[in-house]
């Protein structure tokens, strides 16, 4: 089992140690009946606790309200009534993963009981979501059926597929920068590397044939499909009967500009063409140059020969017209 001190250890800054603990809790007692007891499972379910809850410091929502938080109140879509009775407020989001909402308490409290758990009235005292064990449980609830699926998460665990468990948990892909790093952070960790120590983590993967990249040290799926895979090594045999597979290495960080693909052919290339830099001489003009891909080069060098022809053809044809005029003159 991943432990609190790996966590902490992962985490980017202080965490809180009474949310944390909730959620280990829940996680050491139930976690198991549904599966969650494989490293490479927990690693993809507590990674986007970990940007649901701002790293444990957030297990309820924060009350404005807001415009959309006022609209709680009437909204039947979350199992709330029409009439402006307050239930909004009453049904906020508690838990590391906000549980928010009419329908989802009743089906969580529906869930427990189903389990043999012996829950409180969540349905008339929400609060108490937020005790032991059952804050840290809501999370587990929602992983196992009360995401948009109605089925367990493992599945897309199973394979590595992040984008998929961040729409099923998010509804889209808000933050999925932030859940990926700290996928790769809590991965290395847990594998005995520290949080940001990538470049020997790809080492060892490349020898132990998980790496299929550049030793670059850089995050990316190439690295993050061989935390997947060396992680499901951590677990018993047993573990083997589960239907693995390698994380899909074509999603990608989502940034403000799309990065250009080196894969794609030069025609398409979205590079732009960046001009040498010369305050700094021959040697940072050569530098500039060696950082451009060999089609963007051909091409520079491709315009600078045709305005060098066009220079020539309009010097000769200046020099002609200055001749004939002599010629006229004299």
């Amino acid at each position: 089992m991943i432990t609190a001190a790996q966590l902490r250890a992962a985490a980017k800054a202080r965490v809180n140690d009474s949310n944390l603990n909730s959620v280990m809790i829940a996680l050491d007692r139930f976690g198991s009946g549904v599966g969650l007891d494989l490293p490479h499972r927990e690693v993809a379910y507590l990674c986007q606790l970990m940007h649901e809850s701002g790293e444990f410091r957030y297990d309820r929502e924060i009350w404005g309200p807001t415009e959309a938080q006022r609209r709680y109140d009437t909204r039947t879509d979350l199992g709330n009534t029409p009439a402006k009775d307050g239930d909004g407020y009453k049904n906020r989001g508690r838990g590391p993963i906000q549980l928010t909402g009419g329908t989802n308490i009743r089906a969580f409290h529906a869930w427990c009981v189903k389990k043999g758990f012996q829950p409180p009235d969540f349905i008339a005292s929400p609060d108490v979501i937020n005790t032991d064990p059952w804050e840290g449980l809501s999370a587990i609830w929602y992983w196992d059926v009360g995401n948009p699926d109605g089925a367990s998460l493992n599945r897309y665990a199973d394979r590595g597929d992040l984008e998929m468990i961040t729409r099923r948990i998010n509804g889209g892909l808000n933050g999925y920068a932030d859940r990926l790093d700290y996928y790769t952070r809590l991965g290395l960790v847990v594998l005995g590397y520290g949080p940001a120590d990538v470049l020997a983590f790809q080492k060892a993967a490349k020898a132990a044939g998980k790496y299929k990249g550049v030793l670059d040290g850089d995050d990316g799926p190439q690295t993050r499909s061989a935390i997947h895979l060396m992680l499901v090594d951590l677990a018993p045999q047993p573990a083997a009967l589960v239907n693995i597979k390698p994380a899909p290495v074509t999603e990608e960080r989502p940034v403000a500009v799309t990065p250009p693909s080196l894969d794609a052919p030069w025609w398409k290339s979205k590079e732009v063409i960046v001009p040498a830099v010369t305050s700094g001489g021959l040697t940072s003009t050569l530098a500039a140059i060696g950082g451009i891909p060999w089609q963007n080069l051909a091409m520079i060098l491709v315009a600078l020969g045709l305005a060098g022809i066009f220079l020539y053809w309009r010097k000769n044809a200046d020099r002609q017209a200055v001749a004939k005029q002599v010629e006229g003159a004299g």
